[in-house]
């Protein structure tokens, strides 16, 4: 982490991540237990391919739990970080500042289990990212933002520490001799204008 950033949350995926080796993993242990069960003398050919199943499914089902275990969706005071890859490793930083846009969807199944997909729009060379499987979409959508805007005030008050304690007409003045100095741009000027005359 940098100095003075903080880890506000660390996730890994939903637990839906683990449902179609879990159901594998449970048809095939059920399978093998039906042949034993069911069948007095079953053929070894038969006890073979369930085996295999079992097997394969187990299998799966690790692979699974490795790729769920280093996966990691973090947010931070800063940006937000992605991390995935058992052998190889593969990761996204995105600074705050340059997120632009945070949208979630859900389908009916997700929204009873508490899971969805959370697409964030940046001013980066991808420009669009996907991540599924996000444990409480929204939530973390409002936090995204929150954060968004507690960095803003923090850049703002390192820029001018100064502001903190003018009067709002007075800080909308400096944030205006910022813009045109160049040092805020005219979105981040209108972001943090409308902040301060919420506060009026």
């Amino acid at each position: 982490l940098n100095d003075d950033e903080d880890i506000v949350l660390d996730l890994h995926p939903h637990w839906v991540f683990f449902v179609k080796p879990a159901l594998a993993l449970v048809g095939a242990v059920v399978l093998g237990a039906v042949i034993l069960i069911a069948i007095e003398d079953p053929p070894s050919a038969l006890e073979a391919v369930s085996g295999v199943l079992v097997l394969v499914s187990l299998v799966w089902f690790g692979i699974t739990y490795a790729k769920w275990a280093t996966t990691n969706f973090v947010v931070t005071s800063d940006r937000l970080i992605y991390r995935h890859g058992v052998l190889s490793k593969h990761g996204i930083e995105i600074p705050l500042e340059r997120v632009n846009t945070v949208f979630f969807s859900q389908s009916i199944f997700e929204r009873m289990v508490g899971s969805g997909d959370l697409v964030i729009e940046s001013a980066g060379e991808m420009g669009r990212q996907n991540f599924s499987n996000v444990r409480k979409p929204s939530a973390i959508q409002n936090e995204i933002y929150k954060q968004m805007e507690a960095n803003e005030n923090r850049k703002f008050d390192r820029i001018n520490p100064a502001a903190a304690t003018a009067s709002i007409p007075d800080q909308i003045a400096q944030l205006d001799a910022l813009r045109q100095q160049g040092t805020l741009t005219q979105a981040e000027f209108d972001t943090k204008k409308q902040q301060l005359l919420d506060k009026m």
